[in-house]
């Protein structure tokens, strides 16, 4: 029985639902990297990087390939890129309207 589409995004996010591996995908989304490049741009250990690049490749999200002894990552999908942009927009905006929540709460404090 083929999985349903709603069980294929829970798992697609689920394989997003690490700060590590985010942090990833945006560093990946500029330009293909070199493993020792991520590993000086992410304060974790060498076996958690390796696990969380392993988890993204797993999902299809990046690709790997080797380049004169060095193991350079990118993403599989442009569309990562796009979905970053994305949760981003999403992020501002609603962090925009917590802010005319806490504005609008703070004049109705001030009326009393």
């Amino acid at each position: 029985m083929p999985i349903p589409l709603y069980r294929a995004k829970a798992d697609f996010f689920r394989a997003l639902g690490h700060p590590a591996r985010i942090r990833l995908l945006e560093l990946l989304s500029d330009r293909a990297t070199p493993v020792h490049e991520l590993r000086a741009a992410i304060d974790i250990e060498a076996s958690s990087l390796s696990h969380q690049l392993a988890v993204l490749r797993q999902h299809g999200l990046v690709h790997q390939r080797r380049e004169a002894g060095e193991v350079i990552y990118s993403l599989a999908l442009p569309a990562v890129r796009d979905l970053l942009v994305a949760a981003r927009e999403i992020l501002q905006t609603r962090t925009a309207d917590q802010g005319e929540l806490v504005d609008e709460i703070s004049r109705h404090v001030d009326a009393r």
